[in-house]
């Protein structure tokens, strides 16, 4: 469903290491306006029954049913540069929408 690159994975994982939560889950969603899509992520200790759930490098994301289909197929990166560091979430299927950085999302954050 998705991929991650060992950058992100890095990062995700020391993010849910400081977190003290061994339930604590990436939760991945989307927002579709016509064309375009906007992705958000957060922490997530609760699953719905209809929540899909991947493990990625030892990550556990959830996506709820309504977002999934935006999700399939997406990259997640984390990017160190000049403007800015934090997560980016990108899906050659649908425009990019918005990244994560510094701990929170541009889009929302679940908790």
């Amino acid at each position: 469903m998705i991929t991650i690159t060992d950058p992100a994975a890095e990062q995700m994982r020391s993010m849910l290491r400081e977190q003290n939560d061994s339930d604590l889950a990436v939760r991945i969603f989307a927002r579709a306006n016509g064309q375009n899509v906007q992705y958000g992520m957060g922490f997530d200790n609760e699953i719905a029954d209809d929540d899909v759930v991947v493990e990625v490098e030892g990550i556990h994301f959830v996506v709820d049913a309504d977002s999934a289909q935006y999700v399939e197929g997406s990259e997640i990166d984390f990017v160190d540069a000049l403007m800015g560091r934090g997560f980016t979430l990108s899906n050659p299927n649908y425009t990019q929408g918005c990244g994560c950085g510094n701990g929170s999302c541009g889009c929302g954050h679940h908790h």
